[in-house]
Order: structure tokens, then C-alpha cells, then sequence
């Protein structure tokens, strides 16, 4: 029996219905977000290794050791067509986890993105290789292999607990986190959030006024804001 989650790779991880995947593929993180009731997010400084990255996919799960990658090339053989990899740390390491041999191997794979609380290296050559990336750090120094983690076992990743198979989606507004069992039901309330954000956005481009689309005014006098001419 072990006590810890250290050496384990656990397979046959379920994951949610590509069609609700590919749905909620359509909404940007900060939409997924509200529509979950503002739960979800990673912490802000994980961010795109470069302009443009974009991902959404099951997770498998990668639990890292500081300044060691081993268990990436473990996780290699788990990952699935459409998946993503989402790699925690032990502790806080910023060393360059990550780069293009790597990102060759889980592109071939299926994989199709990284989301790392490290750093990765290799910038210009994920980007030509199109493999979005987001990480704490973007840092040249290399890592060894010598000390076991663990693959598809919950991870907290910038705050954010991730289990295997949750849905991770990421731009450029940040990473949000829908566990596995809600995807269904949040794409959905994604939809009807853009709906209703579009009925809006028309009203503005129209010259209506938040004040009065939202009904600000009488709660904005109750709280004693006075209109003054000079």
C-alpha cells in the first residue's frame, strides 16, 4: 500500500464526450468561468509561451519533481488523440521542464498542448510547431531524470486542483479547470451566456447606456451618488 501518490501511473483514465468537448471549445476561459459561477481558474501567472496559444482538452495528469522531466516521458505513452498534459510540481521549480523533443513526442501521440506551473524552453520552436504551451516561466536551464512522480493522479496546478480526464481550456485570458462530470452542463450555460452577451453587445453598439440596461440608476441614488452641474 502506498502512502503517497509518488510512482504511480494509473491507465485507462475516463474521459468526457468529444462532442461536449468540441463545444466547449468554442468559449473563451473567462466565459467558462462565469458560466461555472466564477470557480475554476489558475492562478494569473501561467500564462501563453507564445502570442496565439490556445487549448482545450481532457487532462492526463502529470506530477512532477523539482528540476526533473522523467514522468513526462512517462506520461507520453498515456496521453490520447485531443488530450492536453497539465503537469504540477512537488515544490516550486521554474527550470525548463519542457521543450520541442518533448512537445514532438506528445504531438505524435495525439497530444495537443501543454499546461505546466514550471518553465518550458524552446519558445520559437513550439511555436512553429503550433504545440501551445502555457507555463510559469519561460527558462533556458535543462532538467535531469532521476526521481520518481507520478501520471494521472489529481494535481494542484496553480492553485487549481486538476484530475485526470477534467477538461483544461486556456487563451489568453488565463487557464480555467471544468471537472469531468460538468462539461455537458457548462457548455451549455456557456452557449446561453454568449447568447445573452450578444443581445447586449448589440444594445451598446445601439448608444443604450449600462446605466439604464442594467437598471444602475435608482440603486446608484440610493447609495447617495448625486449629479452636480457647475
Amino acid at each position: 500500500m502506498r502512502l503517497n501518490n509518488l510512482g504511480i501511473v494509473r491507465t485507462n483514465i475516463e474521459f468526457p464526450d468529444p462532442e461536449d468537448v468540441a463545444r466547449l471549445s468554442q468559449f473563451g476561459v473567462a466565459t467558462i468561468h462565469e458560466a461555472m459561477g466564477r470557480v475554476g481558474l489558475m492562478r494569473p501567472y501561467i500564462r501563453p509561451a507564445y502570442t496565439g496559444a490556445k487549448l482545450c482538452g481532457p487532462a492526463v495528469t502529470v506530477l512532477l519533481q523539482p528540476g526533473d522531466n522523467w514522468m513526462f516521458h512517462v506520461a507520453a505513452e498515456q496521453v490520447r488523440e485531443g488530450s492536453v498534459v497539465i503537469a504540477g510540481c512537488t515544490t516550486e521549480s521554474e527550470d525548463g521542464f519542457f521543450g520541442e523533443l518533448l512537445a514532438t513526442s506528445l504531438a505524435a501521440r495525439g497530444c495537443t498542448g501543454l499546461v505546466i506551473d514550471g518553465g518550458v524552453r524552446d519558445v520559437a520552436d513550439l511555436e512553429r510547431m503550433d504545440f501551445p504551451v502555457f507555463s510559469r516561466a519561460i527558462n533556458a536551464k535543462g532538467t535531469v531524470k532521476a526521481t520518481l512522480g507520478s501520471v494521472n493522479v489529481p494535481v494542484v496546478v496553480a492553485n487549481a486542483l486538476v484530475n485526470p480526464g477534467d477538461v483544461v481550456v486556456a487563451d489568453v485570458d488565463g487557464v480555467v479547470v471544468v471537472p469531468r462530470e460538468l462539461v455537458g452542463a457548462v457548455a451549455d450555460t456557456s452557449r446561453q451566456r454568449e447568447d445573452n452577451e450578444e443581445a447586449k453587445r448589440q444594445k451598446f453598439r445601439a448608444g443604450v447606456l449600462g446605466l439604464d440596461l442594467y437598471g444602475m440608476r435608482e440603486p446608484l441614488a440610493a447609495a447617495g451618488l448625486e449629479y452636480v452641474e457647475d
